[in-house]
């Protein structure tokens, strides 16, 4: 067995996977508040950025489930993030009774400004690990996903 720092105790291997993954998605938010609270976000908040980096034009339904957020917290944060600027919304032309969002010029920017540090969070994260184990990772995490929904990956 190794110490506590190791990754093959009795003990860790007792722990299930379920709940390494929501310790390591714990981890990974409060790193990440650290980098994007300076610029008055929170983890979601910047996650809900990053989504419509990616997928400009979404609902705010779509956007909530690719935010990992419920949709009555969508539009708490939706109002948030219009009354700060961060994001447009227009009336979708294809069915007059939703909107679509977008990042604004600001939103952009703040997302444009958190990348770096945000990417070093991923590289400490991941620093432990070579580029096989980083792919092998991605692909399994991915399988993962995709064995507990099939909806796309935004």
């Amino acid at each position: 067995m190794t110490g506590s720092r190791g990754v093959s105790s009795v003990k860790t291997r007792e722990v299930s996977l379920l709940y390494l993954v929501k310790q390591v998605e714990l981890a990974a938010r409060h790193a990440l508040d650290e980098v994007v609270e300076p610029a008055g976000l929170t983890t979601l908040q910047y996650t809900a950025l990053t989504v419509l980096q990616r997928d400009p034009g979404i609902t705010s339904a779509d956007l909530a489930r690719n935010s990992f957020v419920r949709t009555q917290t969508m539009a708490e944060m939706v109002a948030y993030l219009l009354d700060h600027g961060l994001v447009d919304r227009v009336r979708d032309e294809s069915n007059r009774r939703q909107y679509l969002l977008t990042l604004s010029a600001a939103g952009a920017e703040i997302v444009e400004s958190l990348t770096a540090s945000a990417a070093a969070v991923e590289r400490r994260m991941l620093s432990g690990l070579d580029d096989a184990q980083i792919d092998a990772l991605r692909t399994t995490l991915l399988r993962c996903r995709r064995s507990l929904t099939p909806a796309p990956l935004r």
